[in-house]
C-alpha cells in the first residue's frame, strides 16, 4: 500500500461520504446513508492499515501521517454526532473538515520512510499520538458545531465533545510526560511543543470553566473555543514554522 495509492482511497471515501450526506439531506432511508458513510470510513481506515503494514511501523511519524489519522477521527466523530443528535448537516461539514486535511496531503505529499528515530521507538508512541489525534478531532468538531449553530442543543453537544476531548488531551499529556522521561530523562522540559500543548490544554479548561460558571455568556464561550482551536493548530503543525522550533526536540520532519 504505497502513498501513490492514496488519491484512489481519498476519492472513494469522499464520494461515499458525499453520497451519504445527500441521502440524509434528501430524507431517504437513514440506513442507506449510514451504510454509505460507514463504508467511507472503512475505506479510509483500510488505507491507514495498509500503510502501517507496508511501512512496518505505525503511520504516525510525519505531519502527513497524523493528518490521515485526524481526517479519519473527524469523520468518525461527525458520524457519531449524527447518530446521537441527528444533526443532518454535521455529515457534510465533518466531511468538508476531513477533506481539507486530505487535500493538503494530496497537494503536499511527504516522504514516508520506514525508519523511526530512537525517540519514537517506544511503546508510548502509538497511544500518545492516537489519543491526541482523537482529542483534536473531538474539539475540532465541537468548534465547528458552535460556529455553525449556537442553539442550546448545539452547546450541549459541543460541551460533551470538549469535556471528552479535554480529558483525552490530559491523558495525552500524561502519556507524553512518561514517554519524555523514558526518552530524555525528564517529564517536562518546557520545549516549544510542550509549551503550546499546555496553552492549548489550559484554553479548553477555561472554556469548560466559563460554560459551567457563566452558562449565559455564550459569545465569550464561542470566542474561547475558536481561540483554543487556533492554539491547537499552532501546537500540532504551526510550531514548525516558528523560530523557536529550531530548539524543539519534538519536530521530526
Amino acid at each position: 500500500m504505497g502513498w501513490s495509492n492514496f488519491i484512489i482511497y481519498a476519492i472513494a471515501s469522499f464520494l461515499l461520504w458525499t453520497i451519504a450526506s445527500v441521502l440524509v439531506y434528501s430524507k431517504r432511508p437513514a440506513r442507506t446513508g449510514i451504510a454509505f458513510y460507514m463504508l467511507g470510513i472503512l475505506v479510509f481506515a483500510s488505507f491507514i492499515i495498509g500503510m502501517w503494514i507496508m511501512l512496518q511501523r505505525p503511520p504516525m511519524r510525519t505531519m502527513g501521517e497524523t493528518r490521515l489519522l485526524y481526517s479519519l477521527f473527524v469523520s468518525i466523530t461527525g458520524f457519531v454526532i449524527y447518530l446521537r443528535w441527528k444533526y443532518v448537516w454535521i455529515l457534510p461539514f465533518s466531511t468538508l473538515l476531513a477533506m481539507v486535511f486530505i487535500v493538503i496531503n494530496l497537494l503536499k505529499p511527504e516522504i514516508h520512510s520506514r525508519i523511526l528515530m530512537p525517540a519514537l521507538q517506544s511503546g508510548w508512541f502509538v497511544p500518545h499520538v492516537v489519543v491526541y489525534m482523537f482529542a483534536y478531532a473531538l474539539v475540532g468538531v465541537a468548534a465547528l458545531l458552535l460556529v455553525c449553530s449556537r442553539t442550546k442543543r448545539s452547546f450541549n453537544a459541543a460541551d460533551r465533545l470538549v469535556y471528552t476531548g479535554t480529558a483525552l488531551l490530559t491523558i495525552g499529556m500524561l502519556l507524553g510526560a512518561i514517554w519524555a522521561k523514558q526518552a530524555w530523562g525528564h517529564y517536562w522540559n518546557w520545549d516549544p511543543k510542550e509549551t503550546w500543548a499546555a496553552v492549548t490544554w489550559l484554553s479548553y479548561i477555561i472554556y469548560i470553566h466559563v460554560r459551567i460558571k457563566y452558562p449565559r455568556k455564550s459569545n465569550a464561550a464561542v470566542a474561547i473555543l475558536i481561540a483554543a482551536f487556533f492554539f491547537l493548530q499552532v501546537c500540532w503543525w504551526g510550531i514548525k514554522y516558528l523560530p523557536s522550533a529550531l530548539q524543539s526536540i519534538h519536530v521530526y520532519n
